[in-house]
Order: structure tokens, then C-alpha cells, then sequence
């Protein structure tokens, strides 16, 4: 199943452009980059490609558009395939609640973006090279696929030849700074993160409104 492999700036370009708000969506895909004036979006606040007359978009969209565009801004923030995106759905539909939530939750609770929200990876991308470079052990034991679910009490620990890798020694300076989400908790004296429970809505800072994301789906 084939990746995107081009300009990834222009993921961010695109979803702020559809912003009817204006507002400036970034989906940190190149990590502290986002946070500098270096960030594309920052510096052209425009859609890319081709432009109609004055350099505008045509603002109008349908509710179909918007959905679209929620969906497309959700599924590039976790860096999933479209198949695999619509399974995740399909999985928190089956689940008794609030589908949106769920769905969520799943995302957030991949190994990949665990590494990431632990600040032991610049970004997403970077976060699913290390784990498929068989760099993180859950519960004692090696896992190399970036979709892996974390459940509560689960412990994310770092391989100890991994330790001594420059990668590692940078990441773990700006993990020491910056504090994790509520619902993991990072030990410092030994290096190792824990799941202290499934994420609620308000420890999820994906700008992204889900529902518009189950109303595409239940078409």
C-alpha cells in the first residue's frame, strides 16, 4: 500500500485554506519546524496548486465538502491510509457510546503517536521509522508495528542498545522538558512511559470536529 511521499507542507497549506474560520490549522508533520517561521503555513497561508482569478479559492462548500475535508484533515494529523482509516471507524462504530469519541481514541492510542505524544519522536513520521526500526518494547516485548493498540497499564519502554543512539539522546533532552498528556505518565529516572487510562475527549488536542468525520461515513 503506497504512502505520500511529496511536500507534506502542503497537507498543512490545504486545510488551513479550507478553514472558513481562517484560522491557521497546522498538523505539526515536520515537528518543531511547525513551530518556527519556517512553517509554510505561516509564510503562505494559501491552498497550493492552481488559483482562480485574484488568488482565491471559491469559498462556497457543500456539507459534503466540509465533511470530506475534516475526514482528510483527521486521517494526514495520525498519518493512517484511507482503508485503514475507514476500518478504525468501522471498529468504533461497533463500540456502544459516542462513535466520534471512539474513533478518536483509537487513534490516539496507536504506538506511533503514543512515541510522539511522549516527545520521544519530532513527529508521527518519524515516531513509525523508530518503531519499525524495532526501537520501543510494550510490556517487555518488541513491537514494530506502528498501529499497535495501547491498552491501560501498558509500559512503553526504550531499547537499551537504542539508548545510546544520537536520535535518542536529542529526543530524550526535549522529553525532559516537555510534559506528556494526562493520561500517560513518563519516568525520567528510568526512561519509561506508562498508560494510565484511555484518553477523554479533553485531553485530545486533534483540531478536528469528528462528528462532521461519523456524518461522512454513515452517508
Amino acid at each position: 500500500m503506497s504512502r505520500y511521499n511529496g511536500p507534506v507542507c502542503r497537507l498543512c497549506r490545504r486545510e488551513t485554506a479550507s478553514s472558513k474560520t481562517g484560522e491557521k490549522i497546522k498538523l505539526f508533520l515536520k515537528g518543531d519546524r511547525c513551530l518556527t517561521r519556517k512553517c509554510a503555513v505561516e509564510r503562505r497561508g494559501t491552498a497550493p496548486g492552481q488559483k482562480t482569478t485574484g488568488g482565491k479559492m471559491r469559498t462556497k462548500v457543500s456539507e459534503y465538502g466540509r465533511q470530506l475535508r475534516e475526514k482528510q484533515k483527521m486521517r494526514r494529523y495520525y498519518g493512517v491510509h484511507e482503508t485503514q482509516f475507514e476500518n478504525y471507524f468501522r471498529e468504533a462504530a461497533r463500540v456502544p457510546g459516542q462513535t466520534g469519541k471512539t474513533f478518536l481514541q483509537l487513534l490516539e492510542r496507536r504506538l506511533d503517536n503514543v512515541v510522539y505524544r511522549l516527545n520521544l519522536a519530532m513527529s508521527r513520521s518519524q515516531a513509525r521509522q523508530l518503531v519499525t526500526h524495532r526501537h520501543f518494547r510494550v510490556n517487555g516485548k518488541v513491537v514494530n508495528v506502528p498501529s499497535f493498540i495501547v491498552r491501560p497499564g501498558d509500559v512503553v519502554t526504550i531499547g537499551e542498545r537504542s539508548m545510546k543512539s544520537l536520535v535518542f539522546e536529542a529526543n530524550l533532552e526535549v522529553a525532559r522538558n516537555r510534559r506528556p498528556p494526562d493520561w500517560l505518565e513518563w519516568n525520567e529516572s528510568e526512561n519509561t512511559a506508562k498508560v494510565l487510562q484511555i484518553p477523554s475527549r479533553e485531553h485530545i488536542d486533534t483540531p478536528v470536529d469528528e462528528q462532521l468525520i461519523v456524518e461522512f461515513y454513515s452517508r
